[in-house]
């Protein structure tokens, strides 16, 4: 496990865009990260995964629109996003696990075993 330090986040407008940071307590070369969400009373959804050789899959609602991707280097994962909606209005949430190259694409966030504190994304129209 690690320790996961988010930040980032923040409220913007439709269409703008916006960049969320992790930062780990140690290496995360070799791990699986992603980025989850959970907006008021609906369950966490995974967002974007991103495997130790940077292999990534993303939720069909931010395809096109956010982007995941790491630094090994200083220990960070990031999420950009772009062409935000109102729905994409939640808290966000990073996590990290070590674990195979083909799981991590599909894991669920009970697979996940080091989360970092949930940051608030507010879309407005």
């Amino acid at each position: 496990q690690v320790q996961l330090v988010a930040s980032g986040g923040g409220s913007v407008q439709a269409g703008g865009s916006l960049t969320l940071s992790c930062t780990a307590s140690a290496s995360i070369a070799n791990f699986c990260l992603g980025w989850f969400r959970q907006a008021p009373g609906k369950e966490r959804e995974a967002v974007a995964r991103l495997t130790y050789l940077s292999d990534t899959n993303y939720a069909d609602s931010v395809k096109g629109r956010f982007s995941i991707s790491r630094d090994n280097a200083k220990r960070s994962l990031y999420l950009q996003m772009n062409s935000l909606k109102v729905e994409d209005t939640a808290d966000y949430y990073c996590a990290a696990v070590i674990i195979s190259r083909s799981q991590c694409l599909y894991l669920g966030a009970g697979g996940f075993n080091s989360w970092g504190q949930g940051i608030q994304v507010t879309v407005s129209s």
